[in-house]
């Protein structure tokens, strides 16, 4: 339907849910790679996973000062996880977790919920990786909610409500597969393929 689930904060009893007039999207061949962090893919020195803590990434995403993940948000996207319908990129610095994004599939639509970081460029390295793996994987649809200046860098967009659902029509008509079982693509292939659709 297009709607999404939100508390007022952590400590929030109830969940309401939420439909913008106009929707943040990351088209899946319009991730922007900017020289700088092109240089950051390129000189390595982290590790790149999916699926691998989920619950991390969900606890990264709240460990801030206001966040809308109260304790039942949390239980639920667990819960969807272990339904395989919610997913996770994880970015590590040898065994420390340092940012990530998690979100919801349905056919072939990926619904980015939050994103963190706790390095420079920690979360710019997971949307690089994850808009490559999901365009790999077929899917159609990268909805971001809103559009931040940050998203806006990467490439995002906005787009009217109506126009949101055709798309949403589109993608939910199609499937594809996360597969957190296939390998991601090394930093150059994802580089090489932004530079051939930009």
């Amino acid at each position: 339907m297009g709607i999404f689930p939100m508390a007022d904060g952590r400590d929030a009893d109830e969940i309401f849910w939420v439909d913008p007039r106009r929707r943040g999207v990351l088209p899946l061949d319009g991730f922007h790679i900017s020289r700088s962090l092109a240089r950051r893919m390129r000189r390595g020195g982290y590790q790149v996973t999916l699926d691998r803590d989920f619950a991390g990434v969900l606890d990264g995403c709240a460990d801030r000062p206001e966040t809308w993940i109260n304790a039942e948000i949390r239980a639920l996207y667990l819960a969807l996880h272990q339904k395989d319908a919610a997913h996770s990129i994880e970015i590590w610095n040898e065994s420390a977790l340092i940012g990530g994004v998690y979100g919801v599939t349905l056919g072939a639509a990926f619904f980015g919920e939050s994103m963190f970081s706790r390095a420079t460029d920690a979360s710019k390295l997971a949307l690089a990786h994850l808009t490559d793996h999901l365009a790999r994987q077929g899917f159609r649809l990268f909805d971001t909610q809103f559009l931040t200046d940050h998203l806006a860098s990467l490439g995002a967009v906005e787009i009217s409500r109506s126009e949101y659902h055709r798309r949403l029509h589109e993608a939910l008509s199609a499937r594809a597969s996360f597969g957190a079982d296939r390998p991601l693509a090394p930093a150059q292939e994802v580089i090489q393929r932004r530079t051939q659709t930009s």
